[in-house]
């Protein structure tokens, strides 16, 4: 499986309505804090704007609603992978993505065959409090020995100035939230990053 190296993501559907349609091919869903109905509507809403443009979308953490509304990859970190039944995500046909931050997580994600592997935060982030000091580089060249084949997805304090190096280690995908959604311009900054990106697709 190959991943686009632009791996936007944000936090409602209304984002993914303003930036899909700028050629964005890879966007992940991530909602925290809300009610279950509200959640169905903006992953409907998400998936429908991504049909029409041909961009493949992930659904973080709500494993049991991308399964219900026919959504075909997800996301967990490591403490919804523990409560999910994975078993259940591959029987519907979902494809698995894994956040890993040390060792044991990776150990942990690898245990369950996912789809790609995520690493971060590569450098200092704003988006939340980590328990984890930023990876650096080398890190990323590790993680990718270890996980072979398998897509490797940077994440962490990620800026176009920094991609070439994200790159050069071995990650095949660079995962943004902040360095566009903070951005005041951010169509600008999405079209940007689809640019720096391109020479990588």
């Amino acid at each position: 499986m190959k991943l686009d190296p632009f791996y936007l993501i944000v936090d409602s559907a209304a984002w993914i309505e303003r930036l899909v349609p700028l050629g964005v091919k890879l966007v992940q869903l991530r909602i925290k804090d809300q009610d279950e109905a509200s959640l169905r509507r903006e992953i409907r809403a998400s998936k429908a704007v991504c049909e029409r443009h041909g961009c493949q979308l992930i659904v973080n953490d709500y494993w049991r609603l991308a399964i219900e509304e026919h959504c075909d990859f997800v996301h967990l970190g490591q403490e919804d992978l523990a409560e999910a039944d994975v078993k259940a995500i591959r029987r519907a046909g979902l494809r698995l993505g894994l956040s890993t931050h040390d060792d044991a997580e990776l150990e942990t994600a690898l245990a369950a065959e996912p789809d790609y592997v995520a690493l971060g935060p590569i450098y200092p982030t704003v988006l939340k409090a980590m328990k984890w000091s930023p990876q650096g580089l080398d890190r990323i060249a590790a993680w990718k020995r270890r996980v072979g084949q398998l897509p490797l997805v940077a994440i962490g304090g990620l800026t176009v100035e920094r991609l070439a190096g994200v790159f050069a280690q071995g990650a095949e995908s660079a995962a943004v939230v902040t360095d566009i959604t903070r951005n005041a311009r951010p169509e600008a900054r999405a079209l940007e990053w689809l640019a720096a990106t391109a020479q990588w697709r």
